[in-house]
C-alpha cells in the first residue's frame, strides 16, 4: 500500500459500541448497571436505543428500550482503541487473534465481546450482570486489505491464516 499523498492513508474515523439489553429490559436496575458499565469503559454516556417497531415473538413493543449505543471520535476513540488492542484483547480468555472474516467490504471491522469484565475498569465483584457488546471500528480504508493493514499498524493481533 503506497500512497502518494499521506492524507490518502487510511485512518479510523469512529468507534461504535453497541450493547443489546433485550432480555433484561423489564428490570431498570440491570439497564442502569449496563449504562454505568459502558460509561466507565468509554468515558461517555451511552444513548438508549428504542425499538423502531413491535415484534410480538420477542414481546417487544414499539418504543421499548432494547439497546445502548456509544459513538466515539477523536481522542476518546484513540484512547479506547489503544486500550482495546493492548489491554483488553490480551485479557480475553482463549484469545488466539482476531479473524479477518470480521471485515466488511469497505474495510470496517466489527468485534464481538462476550463479557464486559475483560475491561480493566469493571471488576468482576462489582458486575451485577454479565453482558456483551459489539464494537465496530469505522475507517477510511477502501477494502479489507487496507483495513487489516491499518489495524495491524495500531497493534491489533490477527490469526495466522494457513
Amino acid at each position: 500500500m503506497s500512497n502518494s499523498n499521506k492524507l490518502a492513508t487510511p485512518r479510523l474515523t469512529k468507534a461504535v459500541i453497541n450493547c443489546g439489553i433485550g432480555k433484561t429490559r423489564d428490570n431498570p436496575k440491570i439497564i442502569q448497571a449496563a449504562e454505568e458499565n459502558l460509561a466507565l469503559i468509554t468515558g461517555q454516556k451511552p444513548k438508549v436505543c428504542p425499538a423502531k417497531q413491535a415484534i410480538s415473538g420477542f414481546k417487544i413493543r414499539k418504543g421499548d428500550q432494547v439497546g445502548l449505543m456509544i459513538t466515539l471520535r477523536g481522542k476518546r476513540m484513540a484512547d479506547f482503541v489503544y486500550k482495546l488492542a493492548n489491554i483488553v484483547l490480551p485479557r480475553m480468555r482463549d484469545f488466539r487473534g482476531l479473524s479477518e472474516k470480521n471485515f466488511d467490504q469497505n474495510g470496517n471491522f466489527t468485534l464481538g465481546i462476550a463479557e464486559q469484565i475483560v475491561f480493566p475498569e469493571i471488576t468482576p465483584e462489582r458486575a451485577e450482570v454479565i453482558h456483551g457488546m459489539s464494537i465496530t471500528l469505522v475507517s477510511t480504508a477502501k477494502d479489507e486489505k487496507e483495513g487489516r493493514i491499518l489495524l495491524e499498524s495500531l497493534g491489533f493481533p490477527f490469526k495466522k491464516e494457513s
